[in-house]
């Protein structure tokens, strides 16, 4: 009884181990979230670019810079971008975090209510 009470035990553990291994090879990798979603990929960074308002940037969705590369094309070629933190600076919360709340008001103003919390 004791073999294959081991067999069954180490049966079990490879398995586990063997699906664990699969469900960390569905994750993406580290930081391609923000590459995808500069890149404008709504599916691979799992943000979906259809509505008004960017939720994981706090802007309008038609103006993001950091999920549309042709805004972020047009608003380099204007000299509108914060090189330091690799977005437009018309929207760079971490240098002028006042910007935050005129399109927060741009929100409330459409929506009658205050913005979902960013996501990043």
């Amino acid at each position: 009884m004791k073999f294959r009470t081991w067999i069954i035990t180490s049966t079990a553990v490879a398995l586990a181990a063997v699906m664990g291994c699969g469900k960390a090879g569905t994750q993406p990798a580290a930081g391609t979230a923000d590459v995808a979603a500069k890149e404008g990929a709504s599916s691979e960074a799992g943000h979906i670019h259809d509505g008004w308002w960017c939720t994981e940037h706090g802007v309008p969705e038609d103006i993001c810079g950091l999920c549309s590369s042709k805004v972020a094309a047009e608003m380099q070629k204007k000299g509108d971008w914060c090189k330091e933190h690799d977005r437009p600076e018309s929207q760079c919360f971490l240098c002028h975090p006042e910007l935050e709340a005129k399109f927060a008001a741009q929100y409330e103003a459409k929506y009658g209510k205050k913005p979902p919390k960013r996501e990043g």
